[in-house]
């Protein structure tokens, strides 16, 4: 994508030889410049009244001299860790870095963590038990096209992801297949050769039940499971009790089309499995993921050429959001903070005492949870993310936002969370700044300015600056992004996600470079697990688990499945694309199946309620066959979706079950 200006327009324009997307886009990429002076645009900070609880307008330095003031004060009062911070799977690598610099630095707190919590961390902790590091692919999104058989786990890839389906429509035009898991039949599923539709949160037996079908069959490569993998006696043991009528019975998908997935991965030279967030959005995420990695293990594909296990990732900087130091237990370069090690290395680089970084913090949920209670942080500051609409239990959550005593929020837009906030931070959007992304294959990309901020609006590198300069921080906080990315280089070297060897001047040259990259000179890694893994001895971890079900099943007051997911034309919370007039914003929807509709008396167009223990919402009905009879689907992009979904956690990755949750409807 390339940006030009025509006059005072600005117009995003293909670039057909970048090699991941070939100039596609999805429409909300063609029309991202429609932020561009709308009148909803923030151009002056905002600081809460105090005598009309109104937000008026206020000057940069009255508007972070506040903040930096009321910040020393509840620190001085409750402790470093009663300041939190609240980082986003959409700022630049640049932006992620210096932004967990800023918390561990400037305030001393350990309480900071990002939204990507809720979108790739239950595959980022399964990739890293078994694989030993964790990036998206291991492998170029164009080696989906040379797969025989690719299986799509919770992935509606043709509306999330809508350049990336085309590699689906070469992969069947050369005679491949496609195989989809998820309870709705969505476009994805309309390009599948199988579809599977299993009950909301099973999708773990549904791995489990193949795996033991692989086995009987003797699809199995011993070879391959004996020289590069350990743990394998403990996951065959764990799959003998999955036959598939067990497996019919918990998921729903019938033994005839279980035997047909096996069949075909069985026989396939090439087998590509991909997760997404149907499958890893659970109490149990982590360990669906796991199963699913095993199949691909046990199958001999994980770093066979055109073959393999990988996660679709879900924001615009989801990968690298989570390498460089905004998630509470990780510093640059994906070290952990607990890690002596890694914090002598990167206390080395910040020019600070090892001893005085924080240890590992809350994660994302948790620290919302516990905003304003007794022990819990009394400030907020937030970049990136929107928690009063994509939070799960999202009244509890906006409830914990009110009892703060100080919000601070940095955005582009007037968001339902800037709207709660104290003090309100106009800061620069995409066309207005520099900066690198790594997207779902590790490559590191670079985007750069195209036009100037509009006058009143600062990068958020200048309010990291000027709130650690007010704070006392003598720790260099760069406001230019390339000598940020340096700064980066150094602290990343030698971590699991390497940038040392990546500059500027080699993405512009290479169209993007791979991590891990040690040195300058280092080509870069485009294809992992080739050879070995990044574990002690070489080997994957196959990692045996069972299937326990959601943390909240069906009752007689609550008989249906509740699922969540996006629409072609909004992303995320749409605080952006529910703004941009040309993206159809028709509110949000209530997907249920005929069946459904004529036992509640429910029309297609009208409003129909669909109500959970934490909530309701009333919205239109869109009675479609597509949809499973037991489960009703809800697009999260507008207010009151997270209303209604779970707060659970799976134990390990700490992901919210977005995905599943026992609700009622009526019309």
């Amino acid at each position: 994508m390339t940006l030009q200006r025509r006059g005072p327009v600005l117009e995003v324009q293909a670039r057909p030889a970048f090699p991941v997307n070939e100039g596609a886009l999805c429409r909300k990429g063609w029309t991202a410049a429609g932020l561009r002076g709308h009148r909803e645009r923030l151009t002056t900070p905002l600081v809460r009244d105090p005598a009309t609880s109104e937000l008026r307008a206020a000057g940069w330095d009255e508007a972070l001299d506040l903040v930096a003031e009321r910040v020393r004060a509840l620190q001085d009062e409750s402790g470093a860790d009663a300041v939190a911070v609240f980082g986003g799977g959409g700022l630049t690598n640049e932006k992620a870095y210096l932004l967990g610099k800023l918390a561990r630095v400037a305030l001393g707190t350990s309480q900071v963590d990002y939204n990507g919590r809720w979108c790739m961390s239950s595959a980022a902790t399964a990739g890293n038990r078994a694989f030993g590091i964790d990036r998206g692919l291991p492998f170029p999104l164009a080696d989906v096209e040379r797969a025989d058989v690719v299986v799509l786990v919770g992935s509606n890839l043709a509306e999330t992801m809508p350049p990336a389906a085309r590699h689906l429509d070469r992969l069947r035009e050369r005679g491949g297949r496609v195989i989809v898991v998820d309870p709705r039949r969505t476009p994805t599923a309309e390009r599948a050769d199988l579809h599977l539709q299993p009950v909301p949160g099973t999708d773990l037996p549904v791995a489990l039940g193949l795996l033991h079908l692989l086995v009987a069959a003797g699809a199995v490569d011993d070879a391959y499971v004996a020289a590069r993998t350990t743990g394998w006696e403990e996951v065959r043991g764990a799959v003998i009790g999955w036959w598939p009528e067990r497996v019919e019975r918990v998921s729903g998908v019938p033994v005839a089309e279980l035997t047909e997935l096996a069949r075909l991965v069985g026989r396939a030279e090439r087998v590509m499995v991909l997760t997404a967030r149907g499958a890893e959005q659970h109490s149990q995420g982590t360990a669906t993921v796991l199963a699913w990695i095993d199949v691909a293990l046990a199958l001999g594909m994980v770093g066979k050429d055109g073959a393999g296990y990988g996660c679709l990732t879900g924001q615009g900087n989801g990968q690298g959001g989570r390498e460089h130091g905004q998630k509470a237990d990780q510093l640059p370069g994906y070290r952990m903070i607990d890690d002596p090690a890694a914090r002598a290395h990167v206390a080395d680089v910040w020019g600070v005492d090892p001893d005085s970084l924080p240890g590992a913090g809350r994660s994302a949920y948790e620290l919302l949870d516990a905003l304003g209670t007794p022990g819990g942080p009394r400030a907020l500051l937030v970049h990136g993310s929107n928690p009063a609409v994509s939070a799960p239990r999202a009244t509890h959550v906006t409830q914990r936002l009110a009892a703060l005593d100080l919000l601070v929020v940095a955005d582009i837009v007037l968001s339902e969370t800037a709207a709660l906030a104290d003090v309100v931070l106009p800061v620069t959007e995409w066309a207005e700044e520099t900066g690198t992304m790594t997207n779902l294959e590790g490559r590191v990309v670079l985007r750069e300015r195209a036009v100037a901020p509009p006058e009143g609006v600062r990068s958020d590198l200048e309010v990291y600056a000027g709130l650690a300069a007010r704070l006392g921080c003598t720790a260099a906080f760069p406001t230019d992004p390339e000598a940020a990315f340096e700064e980066l280089r150094r602290a990343s070297a030698g971590g699991r996600a390497d940038y040392a060897g990546i500059t500027y001047d080699r993405i512009r040259a290479e169209d993007g470079v791979f991590w891990p990259c040690p040195a300058e000179d280092h080509p870069g890694t485009p294809r992992l697990f080739a050879e070995s893994f990044a574990t002690a001895d070489g080997r994957a971890r196959f990692v045996a688990v069972d299937h326990v079900g959601a943390a909240e099943q069906p009752d007689d007051d609550y008989p249906l499945h509740l699922t969540t997911g996006r629409v072609l034309g909004q992303y995320q919370s749409g605080a952006q694309t529910r703004r941009v007039r040309d993206l159809p914003d028709t509110g949000p929807f209530v997907e249920l199946h005929p069946m459904l509709a004529a036992r509640v008396g429910a029309r297609d167009g009208e409003p129909v309620v669909v109500t959970t223990r934490r909530g309701e919402l009333k919205a239109p009905a869109r009675v479609v066959g597509t949809i499973r009879p037991d489960t009703v689907f809800v697009p999260f992009h507008w207010v009151g979706a997270n209303r209604l979904t779970n707060d659970a956690l799976d134990p390990s990755s700490r992901m919210p079950e977005f995905k599943v949750c026992a609700a009622q409807v009526r019309a």
